[in-house]
């Protein structure tokens, strides 16, 4: 029987991707309270009343000796919750660019593998009555859709905080498993895959026509996912670089309903809104700062898709699949730039892509530990998609935490080699948080960015009738940049719009693979 300890595939991938590289593969969030911060002692007290709620908090990752399995989760014999819940304080004025600075330098930052993979920052005294906290957490141990579930666990749906399921007993630290334990474990569970492959085969004996009608949908929906980044791969661009370890992060607030009465008014999902924005303001950048010729161009996002069932939310663990969408940067009417996105995005939902992805990754449950690690540094290696635009729902409703309230949540999506922005974004109580993390050296501009996310939003709004057309584009400084002067993302071309960006002269993007 298989160890329910031990990570899934997609978990393991997270902690190759950061072997060997200057990746850091957690997500976080900025969060922004009303009112005076708790103590520091009284947070760490509220967060253990809680802790037993999410028990895989207070475990540590155990390595099955020679890499002859998937690591397990075990209990931390020598956990310490002042480790992980932290306190500081910014320096004066103490507004949001000292918190931008703050979480950029603890995104810099990689867990310790060596304790429960999580860190909870209390940022005191904020300006106009505020206070912060910055939460981290391993991409291994949860992803997008089951945080949200956890968040709601640590917080209050109102002033009053609510009571909670007294723990069953004292918590005590099961010891740590030894080396032949682990390795003997791994070694049994691996002998009985076949007889599970046995179980499925005489299913197949038993109901032949179902059972084979869903294997060839799941191959299909391979193709689809696999022609899809071989066939077009994504173009050069300039947030395609080597990246190094160090995070600039900003965020920016906007209005949920704003959103919802673009799509209403202009088609598409809500998801196609918050593309268009990122499209129409990465090709306003490219344009404007690093004086990139734009027309024709079509960068790719990886987005995230939940596979969670329902029963399934609260639970720890990664269940996504991907879908590589369309950023047509070279498209600057804001209605145009929606409707060719909610077009393309409807064929690529209807074509499998996401089915796809998800079989790809279950079918990944079968390779041993170290294909699994070579194929993470394959596939960061490859050109699928330019970068990472993930939009999760979070709660329509106001959460309290030792009855602050939180005002805005900021989400974080981790860079992998050579993805030198992430974009993140996440609705909370009818607003939506941006959320930009960049490579410190290869994004200088990074708050250009966020800049040009407001104009594109207010571009969209004003195609949707929402505000008067008169208002003019704000003016910018010139960039002072050399103009590329090559066609974007094909061969030696895209080497030269990657290397308009201000970098070192080293950095330049290559044709992909």
């Amino acid at each position: 029987m298989a160890n329910p300890d031990r990570l899934t595939a997609l978990d393991s991938a997270f902690l190759h991707l950061e072997d060997h590289s200057t990746a850091h593969m957690h997500v976080a969030s900025v969060m922004v309270f009303e009112g005076a911060a708790p103590a520091p002692q009284e947070l760490v007290n509220h967060v253990m009343s809680r802790l037993h709620l999410v028990p895989r908090y207070r475990q540590r990752l155990a390595f099955v000796p020679l890499d002859q399995g998937r690591p397990v989760w075990a209990d931390d014999p020598y956990f310490n919750p002042r480790y992980h819940i932290r306190h500081t304080a910014l320096p004066k004025p103490a507004d949001d660019a000292a918190l931008k600075r703050l979480a950029g330098r603890l995104f810099s930052q990689r867990l310790d593998r060596s304790k429960p993979l999580w860190e909870i920052w209390l940022v005191e005294q904020m300006s106009d009555d505020r206070f912060a906290m910055i939460a981290k957490t391993h991409h291994a141990l949860v992803d997008g859709v089951s945080g949200v579930d956890i968040t709601t666990v640590l917080f209050d749906t109102s002033p009053d905080p609510m009571p909670v399921p007294e723990p069953p007993e004292h918590w005590t630290a099961k010891p740590l498993p030894g080396s032949a334990k682990l390795l003997g474990e791994a070694l049994r569970e691996r002998a009985t895959v076949p007889a599970e492959m046995t179980r499925g085969a005489r299913a197949l004996l038993r109901a032949p026509r179902r059972v084979l009608g869903q294997v060839k949908d799941g191959l299909v929906s391979i193709g689809v996912t696999t022609l899809a980044g071989i066939n077009a791969p994504a173009p050069d661009s300039p947030f395609n670089v080597e990246i190094g370890p160090h995070r600039r992060y900003t965020f920016l607030d906007a209005d949920l309903a704003e959103f919802k009465a673009i799509k209403d008014s202009l088609g598409g999902t809500l998801n196609d809104v918050v593309l268009s924005v990122v499209s129409l303001a990465l090709g306003r950048y490219l344009r404007d700062q690093l004086s990139v010729r734009t027309k024709g161009l079509e960068l790719k996002a990886m987005v995230p898709v939940s596979v969670r069932s329902d029963a399934e939310r609260g639970a720890l663990g990664n269940r996504v699949a991907a879908m590589w969408a369309p950023l047509p940067v070279g498209i600057e009417n804001p209605a145009e730039n929606l409707r060719h996105i909610s077009k393309a995005m409807e064929d690529l939902k209807s074509s499998g892509q996401a089915v796809g992805a998800q079989v790809l990754t279950n079918l990944a449950g079968f390779a041993p530990p170290t294909i699994l690690s070579q194929a993470a540094r394959l596939q960061a290696r490859q050109r699928f998609f330019n970068l990472v635009v993930t939009n999760v729902p979070g709660p329509q409703f106001p959460l309290y935490i030792l009855g602050r309230r939180l005002q805005v949540l900021y989400p974080v999506v981790p860079l992998a080699r050579r993805q030198a922005l992430g974009i993140a974004v996440m609705s909370y109580d009818g607003r939506l948080g941006f959320g930009l993390l960049g490579d410190f050296d290869a994004l200088p501009e990074l708050e250009t960015i966020a800049g040009d996310l407001r104009w594109a939003i207010a571009s969209l709004a004003r195609a949707a009738g929402l505000q008067p057309a008169s208002r003019r584009r704000p003016k910018r400084a010139p960039a002072q940049r050399k103009p590329a002067t090559g066609a974007a993302g094909n061969g030696a071309a895209g080497e030269r719009l990657a290397a308009a960006s201000t970098r070192k002269p080293t950095r330049k993007s290559v044709s992909p693979d």
